[in-house]
């Protein structure tokens, strides 16, 4: 069975408090984008000496292969049912380290394609919970519908806001900012205005109101991330803004643009939303 797991971005971010297990409390409105990896499973029948092979194309994923949230998403589900011996190939399109949610994405696509494949009759909810177990995100992929994320992330509500007709650009330069990076150069604080109210406005006063709080230290560290910003809004972008805590940085123009040889070095993808 074959599936198109797309990515994300987020439209605002703001941290509001550290959680007693050191997590913590965010606000953001997560909205999905058509850049997608490519992932397959497969049934091995007659293979009763290993769980799960997996193996990957396209960009190179780093770390442990044990580690993989692909892996994890096969093995949580196989604790609670007698799933049979699969394969999973996967071909990595969006880029990771990015702020995207590619590898979430992946994750909350292997459990539904599993769940159709076996019938396992997990309904929409059931799946969240599993996701929640993976990672933050992986909760959002799940609906994969735009939609205000408060906890870490997994806590979702369905938002009103509809980017149809709007020309997205994503480019990601080579800098890599880590977790602990990120949150290191952040001060919790409460928000004066809901990010539901402050996106009702048009898209082209968000820069004024709607902010990725990572941005701040994130810029004064590596200005290559904050130039990009800059220089999308110089090519007329009504919104600009790294997503997540990086380092992609997007823009939202009104038609369509071919800005790819402006950023050459870098990862670069432009579509419609």
């Amino acid at each position: 069975m074959l599936c198109f797991p797309n990515a994300k971005i987020n439209i605002g971010l703001a941290v509001i408090e550290k959680r007693p297990d050191n997590f913590h409390n965010l606000e953001t409105i997560f909205y999905p984008v058509p850049l997608s990896d490519i992932l397959e499973i497969i049934e091995e029948k007659g293979n009763v000496n290993s769980k799960v092979n997996f193996r990957s194309t396209g960009l190179e994923i780093p770390g442990n292969l044990e580690n993989n949230l692909c892996i994890k998403a096969y093995n949580l589900l196989y604790k609670d049912f007698e799933l049979p011996a699969v394969n999973i190939i996967l071909h990595k399109i969006i880029p990771m380290g990015a702020g995207l949610g590619g590898g979430s994405s992946d994750a909350a696509s292997v459990l539904i394609l599993l769940n159709q494949m076996f019938n396992l009759k997990l309904d929409e909810n059931q799946l969240i919970s599993y996701s929640s177990q993976l990672g933050s995100d992986c909760a959002f992929f799940i609906r994969n519908k735009p939609a205000l994320g408060t906890g870490k992330g997994d806590i979702l509500e369905p938002v009103n806001i509809v980017l149809n007709g709007y020309y997205l650009v994503l480019v990601k330069p080579s800098d890599f900012v880590g977790t602990a990076e990120a949150y290191a150069g952040i001060t919790p604080h409460n928000s004066e205005k809901s990010l539901k109210d402050l996106i009702s406005c048009p898209i082209s006063n968000w820069k004024n109101y709607v902010v990725n709080d990572f941005e701040k230290s994130i810029f004064q560290k590596h200005s290559a991330i904050s130039i990009l910003k800059y220089n999308l809004y110089k090519s007329g972008a009504l919104y600009a803004s790294m997503t997540g805590s990086g380092s992609a940085v997007y823009g939202i123009f009104n038609g369509e643009v071919k800005l790819k040889n402006s950023f050459p070095d870098y990862f670069y993808w432009g579509g419609w939303l």
